[in-house]
């Protein structure tokens, strides 16, 4: 008898199906929108900064620029899972526009990191609004877009 086997006839349990690949309420766009602000938050830094050499400001910008990349990459990271894990064909029926709308969004994090564009952090964060619309209308809910900022 295998190890599984004993397990299982040790404790049965009922066999459950998901729709996506862990139970739901796991997902939540809320933390693309976080490391979004995060972006837009230092992009403005750096803007603040523009034309600065003092040793200080330096410091503070290479610090800036690693952080929106690391905040970039997170929140395109968090909209890819929803996009491959949570959303499915019958949400795509509902959503028409959702593939190029998570396109858009992608494209535009990458955008942010290769540049300090604060129309291209706006644009980001509006999309990633209109993500978290869809979401929760997948879910029957009206959870209002909260921003820190």
């Amino acid at each position: 008898m295998t190890f599984t086997s004993l397990v299982t006839k040790l404790f049965p349990a009922e066999a459950v199906s998901a729709h996506c690949d862990g139970p739901c309420g796991v997902y939540d766009p809320a933390s693309a929108r976080i490391a979004a602000e995060a972006v837009i938050s230092m992009t403005k830094k750096l803007i603040a900064l523009d034309g600065k050499t003092d040793l200080n400001s330096v410091n503070s910008i290479s610090r800036y620029i690693a952080i929106k990349e690391e905040q970039a990459h997170i929140a395109k990271t968090e909209v890819l899972i929803l996009w491959t894990d949570y959303f499915k064909p019958v949400h795509l029926e509902q959503y028409p526009e959702l593939h190029t709308l998570i396109w858009e969004t992608a494209k535009l994090l990458s955008d942010c990191k290769t540049h300090i564009d604060l129309d291209i952090a706006h644009r980001m964060m509006d999309k990633i609004k209109e993500i978290h619309r869809i979401f929760w209308a997948t879910k029957g809910r009206d959870i209002t877009f909260y921003v820190a900022s």
